[in-house]
C-alpha cells in the first residue's frame, strides 16, 4: 500500500501539504536564528510529500516544549488548520478515509513538530 497510497497521496492533495511545509521552511531559513527550525519543517515537508509507510514517534524535553510553543504561535495553526481541513474534506468518502487520516497525522504534527522523529 505504501507505494500506491503515496502516488494517489499526491493527486489528492499531499504536494500541497508538502509545500506549505517547504515554504514554512524557507521562511524561517532567511534569519539565522530560524535555521534548525526551517530544517526541521524540510524533514518534514518529506514526510508530508510522502506519508503512507512512515510513522512520528514524539518524544523530547523542556527545549522540546519551548520550541514547540513558539512554533504554535508562529507557524503551527495554519499548517495544522490546513491538513485538519483537507483531512475532513477526504473524509466525507470511504476512499478518501486513509488518506484524510494522513492528514490528521500531518496537523497533528504541525501543532507539535519539535521532539518528533519520523520512523
Amino acid at each position: 500500500m505504501g507505494c500506491l497510497g503515496n502516488f494517489i497521496w499526491i493527486l489528492c492533495g499531499g504536494i500541497w501539504q508538502a509545500l506549505a511545509w517547504a515554504a514554512t521552511g524557507l521562511l524561517w531559513c532567511v534569519t539565522i536564528v530560524g535555521i534548525p527550525i526551517g530544517m526541521q519543517c524540510f524533514k518534514f515537508a518529506s514526510l508530508a510529500f510522502a506519508p503512507f509507510g512512515k510513522d512520528v514517534v514524539y518524544g523530547g524535553g523542556a527545549p522540546s516544549l519551548i520550541a514547540n510553543i513558539i512554533w504554535i504561535i508562529v507557524s503551527g495553526v495554519p499548517l495544522a488548520v490546513c491538513a485538519a481541513v483537507n483531512g475532513l474534506v477526504l473524509c466525507c468518502t470511504v476512499i478518501g478515509i486513509p488518506f484524510g487520516m494522513q492528514c490528521f497525522k500531518i496537523a497533528k504534527l504541525a501543532l507539535m513538530p519539535f521532539g518528533a522523529t519520523i520512523k
